[in-house]
């Protein structure tokens, strides 16, 4: 393979097996097709189908989600500031209410209005089309001021 070397890549990255959600061998698809190197080239250097590295590399992206919401549940725990923004919302006036509830538990936020607008929509993925809340989401703000989205 001519393209980027995984092994120098996980370790660039500090990859783990034994404390990543990833096996091995997702880890090195991953880094890879990170660098948009195709299946086909990944599966002759590792000496397997496209098929199989497409498997791969789908068991790890939906590792990878399980691993972020495992995340976003264990901050929603313990954060001080939990909003539910309802389906019908407009995201427009979420940052304000955002603020309001911060201001409440004493947590600074480090982002403009429009920078937690375009992360909450962003976030929250097809829950928000353009400005409307498509489905109720849920806005949590951990002590040290991050944001995260549910929903």
């Amino acid at each position: 393979m001519t393209g980027p070397d995984a092994e120098e890549i996980l370790d660039r990255a500090g990859f783990d097996e034994e404390t990543n959600v990833l096996t091995h061998r997702q880890a090195e698809v991953l880094a890879l097709r990170e660098r948009d190197v195709p299946q086909a080239e990944i599966a002759e250097s590792l000496g397997t189908s496209r098929a199989n590295v497409s498997s791969v590399e789908s068991s790890a992206r939906e590792n990878v989600a399980k691993a972020r919401e495992t995340v976003a549940f264990a901050d929603a725990l313990t954060a001080p500031v939990r909003l539910t923004i309802e389906s019908g919302e407009d995201l427009y006036d979420v940052p304000n209410r955002v603020y309001s509830a911060c201001d409440d538990a004493d947590v600074k936020v480090s982002r403009t209005a429009p920078e937690l607008m375009k992360f909450i929509g962003d976030a929250a993925g097809d829950a928000v089309q353009g400005r409307a809340v498509q489905r109720d989401i849920t806005v949590t703000v951990t002590n040290d001021g991050r944001v995260t989205v549910r929903g």
